[in-house]
């Protein structure tokens, strides 16, 4: 069976009217995301599901027909009560994320009602993608609105390819923190196998959010949720790049480009244009602002530049949308009374869509096209105005806030908060010659002819394989049920058996306090069972210092390694044995150097070992700690490798300590040993990947956690080693008990050739 593909967005990608008694009329909606789609849309088998754009007062018949029509173009529509719609739509989504994400906290309207209603739309789309999808389908969910979507899918589909992207900002941590249902909506979005955003920033400002909400950490983007492998990524939506460049060459549009030239741009007036959806984050006041001050700051431009500004109608029906509208209206008449003359007027003002060939026309015709919205997602604009002008002039003022920028590099990007700022870029715009605006032109429009927003579809959909096969390869990688009972199988038929384990992330879990880990009596009674059988030597090869190990564990039949291998006590031995000389005369000047660290990073901390220096930092914040560990690298510089230093990345810590000696080194006197005919090794961090390096390749060797290994194994937590060990406890248990009832011992007491008889 073809793999197939359904999209879940808020709306359907086509407008409805009523056509006739019994007929229906399905215009193909335009933009970046249908665009980008619509190839995939179209392909056999492929399915679109959104909230239906139905006409209103429909009977059960005209509904039916209704759904067959969409039916026949590869849509499935979602019915929503009215009342759920509005609190949905209007209420939660562009009432409290919209403007929130968008910075604008002073227009967020929190309500219950409404993210209660938000969430059973939510579930109804869930409901509806259910009744559709099979098993290999994958599911791509797009925006906002549809933010509980990815996990309400997960819960019922566990194993199902999910895409979702946001096509607009996320916000930093300090501003995502306001929304009471932070919680839920990131858990909602973790359910995902990618999660995709149109720039970096954003996926940084979601990552930390993870992390600070979530108590989830990530590598690379890349993030473990409960045992389930997410990556988060960009990937900047494109356009349909060649539709727009061979439309501004078509006849009938280079005719309508002759016309409003010789209407707007007559004896030589330059024009620039605006093109946008009427909302407060588009920065429409503050660009007519600038365009004042520009015609106050440079009298000479007047009668010579127009600045025609179409502004889409949006969210007619909202308060804050109809005082922005008057205030729009209101600084337009303010400009053209001030500034027109008998035969120009500065502002040519339209609020209304325009039909596509119109738009292309004003885009070509334009010498100047203003981007400078307050914060946006992406913002296709400007890169339909540079494919407008493939090849051509046009001088692109655009700003910074918007997505589109990290991409376009070669614009006059304008911090659009900075009126003088953007009234510079437009006096740069009109006086750049044509040669320069080519310059600039070719770079983007290259790049924007490359990454199509097919390409960007296809891509995107090539990265949720590629996660769901390196889940696979972990999933495989697990320590599951069958492997598990080999293992067992093959450390009861041993003859002679070692355990090499970590102690912390490994036998015991992490704490942010690393003092207040010590052993509970059931890990100590666990090692007395595995340590008191003579088959079985058990050895702890941990970073702690050999104080604490031996406080903790030195009662118990077990081996002891301190120090990443600096120390070895042997079961019973009443002393500590070095594995070879060693120097602590350094300590003195790298010590100043991270006590240094602990002062400027708080809720770090240095650990003093006998022949080790340790800086701590699970306690601090992790932007924070990022920073201070790449300066602390630098601070230590090469000298350390001078002066026979390593420095090594543990678990929330940095550990400077003698090169050469590290938990491998120290595993080596098992390893040697010929007579073990069974090794387990185990361990969580980075200090432990030398211990499953120097493993023979038939030993068992188990990560505990997530990310890469040298191991064959993997377990989810420290919980699941200790039932292993459990497990092999038991079949000690076992061997003691059968010996017991054959009149012999198997424990420490025994002597070991009676043992082994």
């Amino acid at each position: 069976m073809d793999k197939r593909l359904i999209i879940v967005s808020n709306r359907l990608p086509y407008r409805v009217e009523a056509e006739g008694q019994d007929g229906f009329s399905f215009t193909r909606s335009v933009g970046g995301l249908v665009a980008g789609l619509e190839p995939l849309h179209e392909h056999p088998g492929n399915l679109w599901i959104g909230w239906a754009d139905e006409p209103e007062s429909l009977d059960e018949g005209a509904r039916r027909r209704f759904e067959q029509a969409l039916s026949e173009r590869a849509c499935k529509p979602v019915h929503l009560d009215a009342h759920d719609a509005e609190l949905y739509y209007e209420g939660f989504s562009n009432s409290a994320l919209w403007p929130l994400f968008h910075g604008f906290p002073q227009h967020t309207r929190f309500d219950e009602e409404a993210w209660e209603a938000y969430v059973r739309v939510n579930e109804r789309f869930r409901d509806a993608v259910l009744a559709e999808a099979r098993e290999g389908d994958t599911i791509w969910v797009h925006d906002y609105h549809l933010m509980l979507l990815p996990s309400m899918l997960r819960e019922a589909l566990a194993g199902a390819s999910i895409g979702f992207f946001l096509h607009i900002p996320f916000p930093d941590f300090e501003t995502f923190r306001m929304l009471p249902w932070r919680s839920e909506l990131l858990r909602g979005v973790l359910g995902a196998d990618l999660i995709g955003f149109h720039a970096y920033d954003y996926v940084r400002h979601f990552l930390s959010s993870c992390r600070r909400v979530a108590g989830i950490e990530n590598a690379s983007g890349t993030l473990f949720v409960e045992g389930r492998l997410v990556q988060a990524d960009a990937f900047p939506l494109g356009i349909d790049y060649e539709r727009f460049r061979t439309a501004a060459r078509k006849p009938e549009v280079r005719e309508l480009v002759t016309a409003f030239s010789e209407e707007k741009g007559h004896e030589g007036c330059k024009i620039m244009l605006s093109v946008e959806r009427l909302d407060y984050s588009k920065g429409i006041p503050d660009r007519l602002q600038a365009f004042d001050a520009f015609l106050d700051r440079h009298p000479e431009w007047k009668g010579r530049v127009v600045l025609v500004l179409v502004t889409v109608p949006s969210r007619e029906g909202v308060a804050s949308y109809q005082a922005l509208k008057k205030q729009v209206d209101g600084l337009v008449g303010r400009i053209n009374g001030k500034h027109s003359t008998m035969d120009w007027t500065p502002v040519d003002y339209y609020y209304r869509s325009l039909p596509f060939d119109q738009l292309v026309s004003l885009y070509a015709a334009s010498d100047v096209m203003l981007v400078t919205p307050l914060r946006d997602g992406m913002n296709l604009v400007c890169k339909e105005y540079l494919a407008c002008h493939d090849g051509e002039g046009g001088a692109l003022v655009l700003s910074e806030m918007a997505g589109a920028s990290y991409e376009l590099n070669e614009a006059l990007t304008v911090n659009p908060f900075d009126l003088e700022g953007v009234v510079d870029a437009m006096e740069c715009a009109l006086t750049m010659p044509v040669a320069e605006q080519r310059r600039r032109n070719a770079p983007m429009q290259e790049r924007l002819a490359r990454y199509t927003s097919k390409k960007w579809a296809r891509e995107f959909l090539a990265a949720v394989d590629s996660v769901k096969d390196r889940q696979a390869g972990l999933s495989a990688h697990l320590l599951g049920p069958t492997s598990s009972e080999r293992l067992v199988e093959a450390f009861r038929a041993a003859r002679q058996r070692v355990l090499l384990l970590d102690y912390d992330g490994t036998l015991m879990a992490f704490s942010d306090d690393p003092t207040r880990v010590a052993p509970d009596e059931r890990l100590r009674a666990l090692l007395r069972r595995l340590g008191s059988n003579l088959r079985t030597t058990v050895a702890v090869v941990s970073g702690r210092d050999r104080a604490t190990l031996e406080s903790w564990l030195g009662d118990l039949p077990v081996d002891l390694v301190a120090e990443h291998g600096v120390w070895y006590r042997g079961r019973g031995q009443d002393t500590w044995e070095m594995e070879e000389p060693l120097d602590d005369s350094w300590k003195h000047s790298v010590r100043g150097v991270l006590a240094d660290f602990v002062d400027r990073t708080p809720g770090s901390l240095l650990e003093e070992k006998d022949y080790s220096l340790v800086w701590h930092y699970r306690m601090c914040s992790q932007e924070l700690a990022e920073r201070r560990v790449i300066e602390l690298k630098n601070a230590l510089g090469d000298g350390l490798a001078d002066r026979g230093l390593a420095l090594m990345d543990g678990n929330k810590v940095v550990e400077v300590k003698p090169r050469g000696v590290d938990k491998g080194h120290a595993a080596r006197r098992w390893f040697r040993d010929p007579s073990f005919d069974f090794v387990l090794a185990a361990g969580d961090d980075r200090t432990d990947e030398d211990v499953f390096e120097a493993a023979p390749e038939t030993a068992w060797t188990i990560k505990i956690g997530d990310g890469p290994t040298r191991a064959r194994f993997a377990l989810k937590n420290c919980a699941e080693m200790r039932e292993l060990l459990e497990k092999l406890a038991a079949v000690c248990d076992e061997e003691a008990l059968r010996a017991e009832c054959n009149g012999l011992q198997v424990t420490a007491e025994a002597p070991r050739e009676r043992a082994l008889a």
